[in-house]
């Protein structure tokens, strides 16, 4: 068997499982009422109302759905859990992106190569699946480090709103609302998405029977927050022990917003640090335009 045959046939394989992945995303899921099949077996009619969510649900979340019944738990190397709860990405929407994009990564060289080859660029096909193995891996795990980037943004953002909400929680005590209320009227206040998180988990607190503190210490331990699980720790002290937490709140509060203060000044110098590079470089760019006509004129004379 030749080298070339050797190469269409793995360039020839990985295009058609990248074209059967891409299928799979796009091609609709059968899904099965069960409220119809069994009306269908008693000889009834079937209900009018329809669970429409599996019907609904996107491409990219069947293709991930899909792929997580398939390929084995190992082929998914480390999933950032902690960054899609933070984000409220489900796991399927997930895995389906990497997928897809893996599969997008495969296909794509062979019809670059192609494409070149056909305007008189010479570009071997031998380097087609070295190419496709290559762009496919990049692809498959950029979602993770999108997640990570975009959890680091939104962490940030979720501790300034914090900051806020804490304000909040002492007035409302201030003005002699309990602690359930003044946490559960604080969090209708604002109108981010981190008021609407933590207003939609004491609700859930409140339904379910489980203490509010006890919900925002478990919220903060998922999605990797330490001053949630903090302010949650004072307002036990104010649920448990009818603790006066006002002082406690304010002072929270402060020290928070001078973390964030201290965290966006290090950015900022950090930033006037590299700025520093292109103006070194203008400089010496510059220096080099002024001294070299002399030093050409000194050559030309030796």
């Amino acid at each position: 068997m030749s080298a070339g045959l050797l190469v269409f046939m793995v360039s020839g394989a990985l295009i058609g499982l990248a074209l059967f992945v891409l299928l799979m995303a796009v091609l609709p899921a059968q899904h099965v009422d069960l409220a119809d099949a069994v009306a269908r077996i008693g000889h009834r009619q079937p209900t009018s109302h329809r669970d429409t969510t599996a019907e609904d649900r996107s491409a990219k979340d069947r293709l991930g759905n899909w792929a997580m019944k398939t390929l084995p738990a190992a082929a998914w190397v480390r999933t950032p859990r902690r960054e899609l709860a933070l984000l409220q990405m489900p796991l399927e929407r997930f895995y389906g992106e990497k997928v897809t994009l893996a599969a997008i990564g495969v296909v794509a060289p062979p019809v670059l190569v192609t494409f070149f080859r056909s305007i008189g660029l010479g570009i071997p096909y031998q380097v087609t699946p070295l190419l496709s193995l290559g762009l496919g891996a990049f692809l498959f795990f950029y979602p993770n480090l999108d997640a990570v980037d975009q959890a680091k943004k939104a962490r940030a953002e979720f501790r300034r709103a914090l900051g806020a909400y804490v304000d909040l929680v002492a007035l409302e005590r201030l003005n002699g609302a309990g602690t359930l209320q003044a946490m559960e009227s604080a969090a209708d206040i604002g109108g981010s998405w981190v008021f609407r998180r933590l207003s939609e988990d004491l609700g859930r607190s409140r339904w379910s029977g489980v203490p509010p503190w006890d919900s925002l210490e478990s919220l903060a331990d998922d999605l990797g927050l330490p001053e949630l699980d903090d302010f949650a720790d004072i307002m036990r002290l104010s649920g448990e022990q009818s603790t006066a937490v006002y002082g406690h709140l304010r002072a929270r509060a402060e020290s928070m917003r001078s973390a964030l203060l201290a965290d966006e000044l290090a950015q900022a110098n950090a930033v006037g640090e590299r700025l520093q590079i292109p103006g070194a470089l203008l400089g010496v760019i510059f220096m080099a335009l002024v001294i070299a006509p002399s030093l050409l004129s000194m050559a030309l004379r030796t």
